[in-house]
């Protein structure tokens, strides 16, 4: 039997998970999480055979989730499902340690398929996905621009995204109604995981990954 943990901030589609999963006689669905440090505390408490999680997700990304998970509990494999499927996802998702990662997109089969190569200890990617071998993916250790992006967790992404549109801290806090301190503590959490020194190297990281900024940025 492999126990698994369903992770995806929308509802619908959990549930929908869920349900799929579970018809399968060798499936069983041990815990449902709403957002990725849900995810974490449930896979740290539960140790399932495998995870299944979306990448984009409220709080931590899937692929913060994959990282963490494999940190906390090693013998859990997680199978990301994402709606993006370029090479920079994919990468990052198999570098922090998934074991699969398929397509929204994709036959129900294939998530099934990819759970049981997970959780027998194998790896599995969406047929529609690049043909390089998976290892390509393990062992290339540069990670690129927009890998570092999607180690940000949502809000950090929220606030660079409206930092570079020109909004100050202090009408950031506002509108996610949080303090202005706290937007302060996450500017230095992208700065730190982008790897960048100054405000000038963040604007021009975020043109190269097609978030333009504006003339007014603070």
């Amino acid at each position: 039997m492999v126990n698994l943990v369903v992770a995806d901030d929308q509802q619908v589609i959990r549930e929908g998970l869920c349900s799929l999963l579970g018809k399968e006689e060798d499936f069983h669905v041990v815990g449902e999480a709403s957002n990725g440090h849900e995810a974490v505390d449930l896979v740290r408490s539960l140790h399932p055979d495998v995870l299944v999680a979306d990448v984009d997700m409220e709080g931590m990304s899937g692929i913060e989730v994959a990282k963490r998970v494999k940190e906390c509990s090693g013998e859990t494999a997680v199978v990301i499902l994402s709606m993006h499927g370029t090479d920079g996802y994919v990468r990052g998702a198999m570098q922090a340690g998934a074991r699969g990662y398929v397509l929204k997109r994709s036959p129900a089969q294939e998530l099934i398929r990819a759970i049981r190569e997970a959780a027998s200890g194998g790896r599995y990617l969406s047929r529609a996905l690049s043909d390089r071998a998976v290892d390509l993916y393990v062992t290339n250790e540069r990670r690129t621009e927009v890998e570092r992006y999607y180690t940000l967790t949502v809000r950090e992404r929220e606030v660079l995204e409206m930092v570079v549109s020109g909004v100050t801290s202090r009408e950031i806090a506002a509108q996610l109604v949080i303090s202005t301190r706290t937007v302060e503590f996450h500017r230095a959490n992208i700065m730190r995981k982008i790897g960048l020194r100054n405000q000038n190297q963040l604007i021009r990281y975020c043109v190269r990954i097609g978030i333009p900024p504006n003339e007014g940025w603070q």
